[in-house]
């Protein structure tokens, strides 16, 4: 009994102990929930500031970029416009270009970040952007003293489905910093078609990329320890989130020294018939037939409603503005649209409280007017809504002539009229736009002006080569490249294509 009693004892005391410890291992565990809590509640309230933070800074910049982008697109297409000003304004719009891609890439990785990123899949006239696509950096390769080839092996289709808004974004941001970083030597871009299969290829001679950066290359705001020039860091990294999210893959190759080889692989099925009609190169337009159709613009920006206004009233609309909720609900008995255009960020009433206020008035009219979004907000785009504005109906700031065009003639069921003159249909071959393969002049003509450019002396430089012009006639493309340089005050590039021309002569 003794033996009983101390056994039990020792059994309570023991069992008290193991309780205290599994006790305070949960008081421990509830802590470090508490903890964690915290810290995820921390996070999100970051990450929302974040949010805030992204979306107010791309409304500010998208804002006065629409009007920027806009009118270059109207000027761009006035045949009236000389040559000298037209090539102004496609500097102004390549520069805005530029600028908004920065703005998209920060969002986009927000976007994919939140897997709120969706693709736009539709067809895509293969050829023409190809062709547009080794246009724009041939030119730049050229401007920059380099060598451009585009390789095309085996037959190519001429329409597939993709999303080209993000298929150029990751063409551009690959070609753009080969063009960048290649100081001399050649950038190619290759494409090879199998399969529905596309694998891009794009190699530079350019400084390489040691191979401790490689792999974080691909991180946001992560540029090689070769590189001196500026960008954002970003480019590559927006790269491989949409390669990634549109199924394929990219793969870098690169010796330090010896330039750098990227490789994307995606699937593009070619597209035949009525299909691929849709994505075939289209007339300019120039006015529609048929009763004339009444729009109303309503947006608190006056400058962007002029450039609304001066886009569709050249093509026959009948306008009318609003520069809030409660004026254009006012304009409405009269005025009776068929279409209304409505920004978000109004004073007073906003766009969403002015759209549901328009469905209202106009419940079971046979003649209800089609509503869109123009607005700044990128982050409202596809999000749910009441009032039934589908993410075809929402266009960000800044936009595209062609797709406002595209959704009034959807939506309006209006027949175009066209230019007179047709698209020209060619078909896109392989291009080498070469620097190597220019003739300089004698080296003893060519003494004064590589003396001025190691002065860098503008006046003396653009002196010396106006005396060459005089000289070496017979050596028109190279004049002509020499002077494009000179006039953008690219020195160093020039200097570098005389460098070039020495070592391979």
């Amino acid at each position: 009994m003794v033996l009983t009693h101390n056994s039990r004892q020792v059994a309570q005391e023991e069992s008290r102990r193991q309780t205290g410890l599994l006790q305070r291992e949960i008081d421990l565990h509830r802590q470090t929930d508490q903890l964690l809590q915290q810290a995820r509640e921390a996070a999100e309230q970051a990450n929302q500031a974040k949010s805030r933070y992204v979306t107010t800074i791309s409304h500010e910049l998208r804002t006065p970029l629409n009007s920027i982008l806009g009118y270059a697109q109207i000027l761009h297409a006035d045949a009236s416009l000389p040559p000298a000003a037209r090539q102004s304004v496609e500097v102004v719009r390549r520069s805005g270009d530029h600028l908004l891609s920065v703005i998209e890439g920060t969002m986009d990785i927000a976007r994919i970040e939140s897997g709120k990123l969706t693709l736009d899949m539709r067809p895509l006239d293969f050829t023409a952007f190809m062709r547009q696509l080794v246009a724009m950096f041939s030119l730049q390769a050229q401007q920059k003293g380099l060598d451009f080839s585009f390789v095309p092996q085996g037959e190519l289709p001429t329409v597939v489905r993709a999303d080209e808004k993000r298929l150029r974004q990751i063409l551009i941001n690959l070609l753009g910093n080969a063009v960048k970083f290649t100081e001399r030597g050649e950038v190619s871009l290759g494409l090879r078609y199998q399969r529905e299969m596309a694998t891009f290829t794009i190699r530079d001679t350019g400084p390489g990329i040691a191979e401790a950066d490689q792999p974080r290359l691909f991180e946001p705001f992560e540029r090689g320890r070769q590189s001196q020039q500026g960008g954002s860091g970003l480019g590559l990294t927006i790269s491989k989130m949409l390669t990634d999210l549109m199924g394929g893959e990219i793969r870098l190759d690169s010796t330090p020294g010896q330039g750098a080889l990227f490789t994307v692989r995606l699937f593009l099925p070619a597209l035949h018939g009525q299909q691929a009609e849709q994505a075939l190169p289209r007339q300019q337009r120039t006015g529609y037939l048929g009763p004339r159709r009444r729009v109303l613009l309503v947006d608190n920006e006056a400058v962007d409603r002029a450039m609304l206004r001066h886009m569709l009233q050249a093509l026959g609309f009948e306008l009318a503005e609003a520069s809030n909720g409660e004026d254009c609900l006012a304009l409405l008995p009269a005025f009776r649209p068929h279409a209304v255009f409505m920004d978000l960020a109004m004073p007073g009433m906003d766009g969403w409280q002015t759209l549901r206020a328009i469905r209202q008035v106009q419940a079971g009219m046979a003649d209800a007017a089609a509503l869109a979004i123009i607005s700044a907000n990128a982050f409202e785009k596809g999000q749910d809504n009441d009032v039934g504005i589908l993410p075809a109906d929402f266009f960000v700031k800044p936009i595209r002539i062609d797709d406002i065009l595209d959704w009034l003639g959807r939506h309006l069921q209006l027949e175009w009229q066209t230019d007179s003159q047709p698209m020209p249909d060619t078909v896109l071959q392989g291009l080498h736009a070469s620097a190597a393969s220019l003739t300089l002049p004698d080296a003893a003509l060519l003494h004064p002006l590589r003396e001025a450019l190691e002065l860098g002396y503008p006046k003396g430089v653009k002196a010396a080569l106006q005396t060459l012009s005089g000289q070496a006639t017979e050596h028109g493309e190279f004049l002509r490249r020499a002077q494009s340089l000179v006039d953008a005050f690219r020195f160093d590039a020039l200097r570098s294509l005389l460098q070039y021309q020495d070592e391979t002569d």
